[in-house]
């Protein structure tokens, strides 16, 4: 994987914050902790991932409510505040990302093939950013990849982004 700059800038941001950042994914597979890698130095700051693939470990692991994941599936804009938020506590991180959504090829407990959640959890609160990306699988993962490190740096450095 080539580097991507939004992983460079928000890891520049991060450190010249002396903030640190930990991810949690689901549809990415890793894809966000690898462009965070990928960067020369990305150590300094970055706390680490865990990728919570199956629907229990959103639970087990990063503390999501399983009443939400019974009544509204991993899909959903809740669900991916509460991964950004337990990867933030769970790995003692000032920033967390996660990614939580449909890349297809079929839909996925009802959630067509793109719908896709990105949440950001820090210092000044949680947020999740509801996508709707077109493609192929691995268009819809790359640009959820995308997504989470441009809200990120919305959120960092406003007028950069």
């Amino acid at each position: 994987m080539s580097e991507r700059p939004a992983a460079a800038r928000a890891l520049a941001a991060l450190r010249a914050g002396g903030a640190t950042l930990a991810v949690a994914e689901s549809l990415t597979g890793g894809l966000l902790a690898a462009a965070l890698v990928d960067v020369p130095g990305a150590s300094a700051v970055f706390r680490g991932s865990v990728t919570a693939y199956a629907t229990e470990l959103k639970a087990s692991v990063l503390g999501v409510d399983e009443g939400l994941l019974a009544v509204h599936g991993p899909v959903h804009p809740v669900v991916a505040r509460q991964m950004a938020e337990g990867v933030r506590r769970l790995l003692g991180a000032d920033w967390a990302l996660a990614t939580t959504g449909v890349a297809g090829p079929d839909p996925q407990d009802g959630q067509g093939v793109g719908t896709v959640y990105v949440a950001l959890a820090g210092p000044t609160g949680t947020e999740a950013l509801p996508l709707r990306l077109s493609g192929g699988r691995d268009t819809i993962r790359h640009g959820s990849v995308d997504a989470a490190l441009e809200l990120l740096l919305r959120r960092l450095a406003p007028g950069d982004a």
